[in-house]
């Protein structure tokens, strides 16, 4: 009899899945609306993701063994349903390895002191993080083990070491009225359902044990966030030199303008080992999902010659863009967040379900209550963040 996995243990795995690379940013590009409206963000933005993620539950209970969200999409769908998928997908996936990348040659141009310049950072972190992409899944599973450890570690002694040079007045700043440009950055850092197929079989497609799981693991993440704002904001100050709304013009990542203000060089390495172990698990989860999405999708073996032609697939469009745009991080995961995430992981398990319980008739065991109301609403602030991802995307554009 197979391991059936625990609340636990599938909690761990949702939480896993939902921190990492996008953590980096969420202060930096948060920071305009200030400490309690990203809160109250991230904390409608839990519960929006939290539902959305027991809708794909609902979804994999309709299917027959273990089925991705394209299979879903097509299930529920048809063909218009399964293509809108893949094209959501690969767009999501790109922009992510895309920001991942720029991201860790950031920090591999930081450790130089600038002696590597910003183009290259991205092609050194390419070239020796590359062979990621051709070892089996297993492998991985087990190196991530090890990462994930690292990670863990350097965020609570960051914690535990930062928390003395939080300045409770940085804190006080607030503006609503960017509260919605918070939402595509937190969407990216709550984002955990493409795993609730694999979840459902680790689980045993036992429904009532796997929403836990979905509940607490998803709740995890915005402890973690909470805490990281707090002191992110409590001791970088928006205005001035080396401050959060500089870090935003130039794209920076949320670790590296504290140097200028924390005179603990502990302090800032841990920050730098977290920002490391955040980007690469990011990086090796993303790149093995593309990599794995492209070879079933276009039904190419995972021989060595396959995984070398996927490895190219995967790792060289996003490298060009990296290379050509080495301060793109912070825009890469506004787009994956506000359109990708929005697009897959929002709307379409919402309309999937609506066609499923209400023109399919698979209504028998609901896993997220309120009907058509609360579906409509979900939908509703999807198609906002929408809108308004829209908004600033045209006025980039024409600005």
């Amino acid at each position: 009899m197979h391991y059936k996995g625990s609340v636990l243990g599938g909690s761990l795995l949702v939480a896993g899945t939902s921190i990492g690379g996008g953590m980096l940013a969420l202060p930096v590009l948060t920071s305009m609306a200030g400490f309690m409206p990203s809160i109250v963000v991230y904390l409608f933005c839990w519960l929006f993701m939290a539902g959305t993620g027991l809708l794909f539950l609902e979804i994999s209970q309709w299917m027959k063994g273990e089925a991705n969200i394209v299979s879903m999409a097509e299930h529920t769908l048809g063909k218009p349903g399964k293509y809108f998928a893949w094209i959501v997908y690969l767009f999501l996936f790109y922009c992510l390895t895309v920001a991942y990348i720029v991201g860790s040659g950031n920090i591999l141009v930081e450790l130089s002191q600038s002696h590597v310049p910003d183009w290259l950072g991205p092609l050194l972190f390419v070239v020796l993080f590359a062979p990621l992409i051709l070892i089996s899944t297993a492998l991985a599973s087990h190196l991530n083990i090890w990462l994930v450890a690292g990670l863990a570690l350097s965020y609570f002694g960051f914690v535990f070491l930062g928390f003395r040079y939080v300045r409770p007045d940085l804190l006080r700043h607030f503006d609503w009225s960017y509260s919605l440009k918070v939402l595509p950055i937190a969407f990216t850092s709550f984002a955990y359902q493409g795993i609730i197929p694999t979840l459902a079989s680790f689980m045993h497609h036992d429904a009532k044990n796997i929403r836990k799981a979905i509940l607490i693991g998803s709740f995890i993440p915005l402890i973690a966030y909470a805490i990281w704002q707090w002191l992110i904001l409590g001791i970088v100050p928006l205005e001035g030199p080396n401050g959060l709304k500089e870090a935003l013009q130039q794209g920076k990542n949320a670790v590296q303008p504290l140097k200028y203000f924390i005179y603990n060089s502990s302090v800032y390495w841990l920050g730098q080992a977290f920002a490391f172990f955040a980007l690469v698990t990011s990086f090796l989860g993303v790149a093995l999902g593309l990599r794995d999405f492209l070879a079933d999708g276009l039904n190419i073996h995972k021989d060595l010659r396959g995984k070398l032609l996927l490895a190219l697939m995967v790792l060289v469009p996003p490298l060009l863009i990296a290379i050509s745009y080495p301060h793109i991080f912070l825009i890469a995961l506004d787009y994956a967040g506000g359109f990708g995430c929005a697009l897959l992981l929002g709307l379409l398990p919402i309309v999937m379900t609506w066609r499923g319980r209400y023109s399919m008739n698979l209504i028998e065991n609901p896993q997220l209550p309120g009907g058509k109301v609360l579906l409509s609403l979900l939908a509703i602030f999807v198609l906002i963040e929408l809108v308004s991802e829209s908004r600033q995307l045209f006025i980039r554009m024409f600005s």
